[in-house]
């Protein structure tokens, strides 16, 4: 153990490296390959495997990943980035091992996340670049289709190894390609292993990580089918960090001095989405009775313990987007009823179920979760009889995330989900609601079509003004508040719990590890 005494005074201990930190997820990561990732556990790991160019420090100020320094031009048209040298690729099995990171994996990972056969969501984020050329290899620009405010920020997609892309121009998921079994990045932490799709996922603090040696030495993830038991295994010391602690779990946490609880990911939101190309949910009406129809007031209050707010729209909640004009659907079974009625379904079936002619107001709801998981399976059951009392039958299938997600994204085949949006600083839902992000692996999973949408989410991304943007996300909010694509439901506010060995946590509010290379553990409670 050392000390640090100056002038006979006591300091404090001095920060040593070492230990591990063991982490607990409800499910497993699907994917961890950074273009083709969309779940909150995938990526939480990218975050410690792979690099970017740039990434927001704690503050808010931009700082530099794999890109040392850049220059915007005057008419913010171009942005220049110069790499860092002599940074490598962590070692994989058949490699090398001493991979250097250059301009040409910046240039491949664009034009592969880019590609019109590539499955993935991020390409409406990234449609303002024009081209990307390489100058040297340390020097890459991209020119921009028009003058974009604070674009710097945008550059913060995770970076893949060229080396290992050679033979591919796009990626669908189903390539055989080692970045699947044995993600290879230039983050703090290097891959060690992963058996099965259920098991824990190890990692091991890169020596050569550019921006220094991480402190802690090994991180575990621990997937848990059970939702329930992850508090406690957190409390009897299995586990010495739990992502996402149940609302009900927090005043138990609370109450023991061992821990500690960190609020994050204010920027989210959860509600029920709607396939409209089920010609029954296509017609606006039958979706409003539904926002009608259920208490989501009693929902939240009772199942999440109030921890959060009732929301109308389609933006974040607490951000400069969101238009506190519009109040949220209120619980009125009576007008879901009219609703209903001026829709034509007014002849019941032998169960109870409205119909119009030969269609029945019965659907398939798919949930990404396990039915362990009590607070979901709870919203889920309150949902289905909320719609029950007006006429509405709803089957609920089940499914593990990555049957959920080729069954809402990729094949479509669902009428309604319960999921949750994080968004970033941008607050861009071009990707959730304009018309040319139909279909498969895209954002816009419902198919929602409105012209004057379209309209509207072109003219933000061709304006300079933020006060002009400002108005145009007001009147989308309005807009699709009213054609109620989805339900929108609530925001909650989020809770991790760690462990109060470890030491200097700071959390991202989407990617959560972004800060972790800063964290240590207690020296006497190292393992």
């Amino acid at each position: 153990m050392v000390l640090f005494v100056i002038s006979g005074a006591f300091i404090g201990f001095a920060q040593e490296s070492g230990g591990t930190l063991i982490y607990g997820e409800y499910g497993a990561p699907i994917r961890l390959v950074p273009i083709l990732a969309n779940d909150s556990i995938s990526i939480r790991l990218i975050e410690l495997i792979y690099g970017s160019l740039v990434y927001y420090a704690p503050d808010g100020e931009i700082k530099g990943d794999l890109a040392e320094r850049w220059e915007i031009s005057k008419d913010l048209k171009t942005v220049t980035f110069y790499l860092r040298e002599n940074v490598l690729w962590h070692p994989y099995p058949g490699g090398k091992g001493t991979e250097v990171f250059s301009a040409e994996d910046v240039i491949k990972t664009y034009k592969v996340m880019m590609h019109s056969k590539t499955v993935t969501s991020l390409q409406s984020r990234y449609s303002f670049v024009n081209r990307v050329q390489k100058v040297d290899d340390y020097t890459v620009v991209f020119y921009l289709k028009k003058p974009i405010l604070n674009v710097l920020g945008r550059f913060s997609f995770k970076i893949l190894p060229s080396f290992l892309l050679e033979k591919f121009n796009f990626l669908r998921g189903d390539e055989d390609m080692i970045l699947y079994k044995h993600p290879v990045g230039t983050g703090p932490y290097m891959f060690v292993s992963r058996e099965g799709s259920s098991s824990e996922v190890i990692l091991k603090a890169y020596e050569r990580y550019h921006l220094g040696i991480p402190k802690i030495e090994k991180i575990i993830m621990r997937p848990f089918a059970d939702q329930n038991i992850i508090t406690q295994t957190l409390l009897y010391g299995g586990i010495d960090l739990e992502i996402r602690v149940p609302p009900r779990d927090i005043a138990e946490i609370q109450g023991d001095s061992r821990f500690e609880l960190i609020p994050y990911s204010a920027l989210s939101y959860s509600f029920f989405g709607y396939n409209l190309r089920n010609p029954v949910l296509a017609i606006k009406e039958v979706r409003k009775a539904i926002s009608y129809a259920i208490n989501r007031q009693e929902m939240l209050g009772s199942f999440f313990e109030g921890k959060g707010q009732l929301i109308s729209g389609p933006f974040a909640p607490g951000s400069w987007a969101y238009n506190l004009d519009i109040e949220p659907f209120p619980f009125s079974p009576e007008e879901a009823g009219r609703l209903l009625d001026r829709a034509g379904f007014t002849e019941r079936t032998k169960q109870g179920i409205r119909k119009r002619g030969s269609y029945s107001l019965e659907f398939q709801m798919v949930v990404p979760i396990s039915k362990e998981n009590e607070t979901t399976k709870r919203v889920i059951l309150a949902f289905q009889n909320y719609l029950k009392d007006v006429g509405i039958g709803v089957e609920i299938v089940w499914l593990e995330w990555k049957a959920w997600t080729e069954s809402v994204f990729i094949n479509h085949n669902f009428d309604i989900i319960y999921a949750d949006w994080l968004f970033d600083d941008s607050f861009d839902i071009s990707s959730l609601f304009h018309s040319r992000e139909i279909g498969r692996g895209r954002n816009n999973f419902g198919a929602y079509k409105n012209p004057e949408v379209d309209a509207l989410l072109d003219e933000t991304r061709a304006t300079l003004d933020v006060e002009k943007k400002r108005t145009i996300y007001k009147h989308l909010h309005e807009i699709l508040a009213d054609d109620t694509p989805y339900t929108y439901l609530w925001t909650l506010t989020n809770y991790a719990a760690y462990n109060r060995k470890l030491r200097r946590v700071d959390v991202h509010p989407t990617r959560f590890f972004t800060y972790i290379r800063d964290w240590y553990i207690y020296e006497e409670e190292q393992k």
